[in-house]
């Protein structure tokens, strides 16, 4: 059986300002998407990859792809107007033979291959869900409506969810089904969906690397990453 991983990349990331869809802002002269991409089929878990792709972009972003995907199969369809929505999609076009399922942000360009496997692997051991996670270093306040500090919260529980997150396709199957018959269309989160349903989650660590390219300084650095990884001679 196989492992495919979804890539929902319909969104426009307004938070980094105006311009091309999320997905497709540049980084070190190559799209998030593309970054994204490759990651993923460099992993030696990963054998399919379903990108959701914004509507009107789909040739553009299935000619950009295929330069960075080798020999890992592609398809390319149209997202949804959210994030839940163009999971849904992808997970239709999903061969037969996969049983593993990783939702991966293409605003996560540079997740590690290691991470990718060991997130698959620990599926593949039997659990339900599966999420990468890093512990959160920040103190944590808890505010009322007024600003006013309720508590202080203890972070050695609490942890950052990153991608990708990975499922026995079943279980993630199930959840979209679901929340569809529910009216549930805002999850940003396929884990947190899983979890709505009654299924349990398992959190690995992830890695400072899986970090999401939402504000203009994200990007700088994720410059600062890639220009670390090619002085050490890593792609």
């Amino acid at each position: 059986m196989r492992a495919a991983a979804i890539v929902p990349a319909a969104g426009r990331g307004e938070r980094l300002g105006p311009g091309e869809p999320k997905a497709l802002r540049e980084l070190a002269g190559q799209p998030l998407l593309a970054h994204a991409v490759r990651a993923l089929s460099e992993a030696r878990s990963v054998d399919v990859i379903v990108v959701a792709a914004p509507e009107g972009e789909e040739a553009r972003v299935a000619t950009l792809l295929h330069t960075v995907v080798g020999d890992t199969e592609l398809h390319v369809v149209t997202g949804g107007k959210t994030r839940q929505r163009s999971v849904a999609l992808a997970l239709r076009v999903i061969p037969d033979d996969v049983d593993v399922v990783l939702v991966h942000d293409a605003a996560r360009p540079l997740v590690p291959e290691e991470v990718i496997d060991s997130v698959t692997s620990a599926v593949r051991a039997g659990a339900d869900a599966v999420v990468p996670a890093v512990p959160v270093t920040d103190t944590v306040k808890q505010v009322d409506t007024a600003g006013r500090v309720e508590a202080t919260v203890d972070r050695s529980q609490l942890r950052t969810a990153q991608t990708p997150q990975g499922f026995a396709r079943i279980v993630l199957e199930s959840a979209h089904r679901d929340a569809a018959e529910q009216g549930l269309e805002d999850a940003t989160d396929d884990a947190g969906l899983v979890e709505h349903f009654g299924r349990p989650v398992i959190v690995i660590p992830g890695s400072e690397d899986g970090f999401k390219v939402t504000r203009p300084l994200d990007l700088v650095l994720a410059e600062a990453v890639l220009a670390r990884r090619r002085s050490a001679g890593v792609n």
